[in-house]
């Protein structure tokens, strides 16, 4: 399965996939559509307009790997974004891991928090606003 001890991207492809679609025409779809490298290591993901067929284009280090998965009850969730040029949708492994199971909160609501960011206790501009 697609695992690794470094830390993956998950990139989904933002419209209905045509599941004949092989290795090159995967490929020119993640380099032209998604304007990303397919030989980076990160996972991009592709699905059926009938959302009943998901595919996984991965990168191993040694060669390019296709998984492809049918779901026999319902289907997957919808990953393509409503407005036209839109950013493809990120996901992290846990993520892609609950969509390829067919969990139907993927794509809907990002389920991974924001990284944490640090932000100042205490505001210069605003001790000035303060009377003693």
């Amino acid at each position: 399965m697609i695992g690794s001890t470094r830390r993956l991207a998950v990139y989904a492809y933002g419209q209905p996939c045509d599941m004949r679609k092989s290795f090159d025409a995967l490929c020119g779809l993640v380099t032209q559509a998604l304007g990303r490298d397919f030989l980076s290591g990160d996972v991009f993901l592709f699905v059926g307009r009938d959302r009943k067929r998901a595919k996984a284009l991965f990168w191993d280090g040694t060669g390019l790997c296709l998984y492809a998965k049918r779901l026999e009850k319902g289907r997957f969730a919808p990953l393509w974004q409503r407005e036209s040029g839109a950013q493809p949708l990120e996901l992290t492994v846990s993520e892609l891991a609950l969509f390829l199971e067919g969990s139907e909160l993927v794509g809907r609501a990002p389920l991974s928090p924001a990284p944490y960011t640090l932000a100042p206790l205490f505001q210069p501009e605003a001790a000035g606003a303060v009377t003693s």
